[in-house]
């Protein structure tokens, strides 16, 4: 390759881009025929069916299931509900206390308050714990010992207790009985109790295995009352779709019929400090969806165990007097606007490291450790950075005692519980599912884990890439008030049943406004013969990956829009790129060439492919010097070719940076073209230098 050299800048002027973070799309399809029959025999229209069918929903019995409540099952035909029920009442009879033994979250809250409320009416002696978060999650020793000394008999848990082996055989040595009631999945032992109630459990005869802690709770107290749901069901329901909501079980069966039993409840609920929450975030009492729970009332209940104490949250749910009610809800939301802050200040330290250090970046799964960071907050941060960069992330506090705890989520492709088993050496706690995990080791080990989890996923075959998965390609007709008017009937929404995404394909970008100094974006687009407008939340008009003129595509969700008695459909895009964009081919170069920074062998002839020639570094250049500033994707957008990939865009990126033509922000992913005052020979770059010893040493 000849040397090239930049003595200054090409004078052009060109349009600004902004950053892109391209995640897999996948776009269903629904069957026409299908669609077109059941649009004759159901009052459904048609983009609700279409909705349905690209699900998977494609005969008239699988719909009507859909939509007809499902009766709930007999409460006892879950294992072990008879003894349960036999060892409960006797403890009542005999006035024994019992211990609710519940969980910091929100579904252990709610089901804490069901079981309690219940038995308190019917003039049981009964108490509740709920370990606080520093305590660690389900039994402990340590409490059940001071349960002990306050007199309680009998313990029964409420969503946890499955895998108590150690504590539940620490019960008995006081003289205590336990009985379990949990939904997670149970080990190969089952802990020592009078009953164990899980309808995971194999030889639970149970049809329905989904429930959440409180709809296990409720179906409890149904058995207590003769297997009779009526009177529980108006008394509990509100709490129980709360729970299920934020426990993220699917939202199909019987959990179904609970959370729209629920919400039809709810809205007149008699529980004070449920009431005062409604009032106070604000929430149309006229219109509640499974949104209202997960991200308003789910996320002030959560905050308590989080940022504070659970108990403040299960008070606030029992109190029976309107000034303490609201004292303990004003605190949940005092607590939740301090978990806001917390947060923000954790993804700003965050956004700091990785402009510090954007390699980081460039592995398969993202581990990021910090000190003093709470440890209730790290799952949600680590949420928030999967979807900023479509990566498995690990968050992980460095507690300051020599302790460190971490909390992980994954996206399809990489089993996070599998992770941090093949880990397991490092750790000194560790438990979770495929999607996501939570562990505890030893500070000085963070850095031997973070090697570690990027020696597991180089094992597997492809990178896990976070996937959106939209139902249908939307037609210009689709886009109108009484169609997105009819996809109401698929509430509630949630996990197996997720909120509606559509693609947009090949829309025309005619106008571009800022709302609320850039915040937000608003842009006009014609799409066939419909002019519409859209809304991009918390993006940047002056740093997106399009112009006017471009031709875009889009995943959307539609919502209905209410202003002066006026109805509109309201487009609000989840993600968006250039028409035309390859991304398989996109995701395969990213992930060759962070093979290629970590210092992955790769075959001699690949690298001498995506080393540039001169005139390919000219012609990027050439465009960074018309547009000024983009995005690491959006570069990707406008200039990649069968022989210009993502990962010799990056490495010619990593060129100019290395003889600093240009910044580069890592969180990011912002190119800023810099003055050039003298030579510039781009031959003796680091990244070349490191090319070409590979190559060398292959040789």
């Amino acid at each position: 390759m000849k040397k090239t050299v930049f003595r200054g800048i090409i004078k052009r002027k060109y349009f600004k881009m902004g950053v892109v973070f391209m995640n897999r799309w996948r776009i269903g399809k629904a069957d026409s025929s299908k669609v077109a029959e059941f649009d004759q025999k159901t009052d459904l229209n048609r983009l609700t069916l279409e909705v349905l069918s690209s699900r998977g929903y494609n005969d008239l019995d699988s719909i009507v299931e859909f939509f007809t409540e499902q009766e709930l099952e007999d409460p006892f035909a879950i294992k072990d509900m008879d003894k349960a029920v036999e060892t409960i009442n006797a403890a009542v009879d005999a006035y024994e206390l019992i211990c609710i033994y519940g969980d910091y979250d929100c579904d252990g809250v709610t089901s804490t308050s069901i079981l309690f409320s219940y038995l308190e009416s019917t003039g049981a002696n009964v108490m509740y714990y709920i370990p606080e978060r520093d305590d660690g999650y389900g039994l402990n020793v340590k409490a059940v010992e001071e349960l002990a000394e306050k007199g309680v008999k009998l313990i029964v848990t409420v969503d946890n207790g499955i895998s108590a082996i150690n504590e539940a055989e620490r019960i008995y040595e006081l003289d205590m009985k336990l009985v379990v009631t949990d939904h997670h999945q149970p080990g190969e032992e089952l802990p020592k109790a009078e009953a164990v109630v899980d309808p995971h459990q194999t030889d639970c005869p149970s049809k329905f295995k989904d429930l959440c802690g409180a709809g296990v709770a409720l179906k409890l107290c149904a058995a207590l009352d003769g297997g009779n749901y009526e009177a529980v069901i108006e008394q509990y329901s509100d709490l129980c779709a709360i729970g299920t909501v934020a426990d993220v079980v699917p939202l199909n069966g019987e959990n179904r019929t609970l959370v729209k039993t629920g919400f039809r409840y709810l809205p007149n609920t008699e529980i004070i400090g449920l009431d005062m929450m409604l009032e106070k975030l604000n929430i149309d009492r006229g219109h509640i969806v499974s949104d209202h729970v997960g991200f308003r009332i789910g996320p002030v209940i959560n905050a308590s165990g989080r940022f504070g104490s659970p108990i403040t949250a299960v008070k606030a749910l029992l109190s029976e007097d309107d000034e303490d009610a609201e004292s303990y809800v004003d605190t949940m939301i005092t607590l939740n606007n301090m978990r806001k802050t917390s947060e923000q200040e954790i993804l700003k330290d965050i956004r700091e490291f990785i402009d510090s250090d954007p390699t980081v970046l460039e592995h398969r799964v993202i581990v990021l450790a910090g000190k003093g960071w709470h440890h209730g907050i790290i799952g949600i941060v680590a949420s928030k950075i999967q979807d900023k960069y479509g990566k498995p992330t690990i968050i992980i506090t460095d507690e300051g005692n020599g302790e460190a705890r971490g909390s992980a989520r994954s996206v399809k492709g990489l089993n996070m519980f599998l992770c941090v088993t093949y880990c397991k050496d490092l750790l000194t706690k560790f438990g979770g599912h495929e999607c996501a995990a939570g562990f505890s080791l030893r500070s000085e080990d963070i850095e031997a884990f973070r090697q570690k989890v990027y020696e597991y996923s180089a094992t597997l075959e492809k990178p896990a890439v976070r996937t959106l998965y939209a139902d249908k390609v939307l037609m210009p007709a689709d886009i109108s008030v009484d169609m997105v008017k009819g996809l109401n009937v698929l509430e509630p929404l949630g996990e197996g049943n997720p909120r509606p995404l559509f693609a947009i394909l090949g829309a025309k970008v005619t106008d571009i406004v800022g709302l609320k100094e850039n915040a937000h974006t608003k842009f006009t687009f014609v799409y066939g013969g419909l002019r519409a407008q859209a809304l991009m939340f918390g993006h940047d008009p002056t740093k997106l990956c399009f112009t006017k003129g471009d031709n875009v595509d889009m995943l959307v969700q539609l919502e209905i829009n209410s202003f002066n008695n006026k109805e509109s459909v309201s487009i609000k895009v989840e993600d968006i790129r250039l028409s035309g964009v390859k991304q398989e081919r996109y995701i395969a170069a990213k992930d060759t060439y962070e093979k290629l920074m970590s210092g992955e062998e790769l075959p001699v002839n690949f690298v001498k492919k995506i080393i540039p020639e001169r005139n390919e570094l000219i012609m990027v250049y050439k465009y960074l010097n018309a547009v000024r500033e983009t995005s690491m994707d959006t570069l990707f957008m406008r200039l990649s070719s069968d022989s210009m990939n993502y990962c010799k865009l990056k490495i010619i990126i990593d060129i100019f940076k290395d003889k600093e033509l240009i910044s580069y922000e890592g969180s990011s992913m912002r190119i800023k073209l810099l003055p050039v005052s003298k030579k510039v020979d781009l031959e003796e770059s680091d990244t070349l230098v490191k090319l070409r010893s590979m190559i060398g040493k292959v040789e």
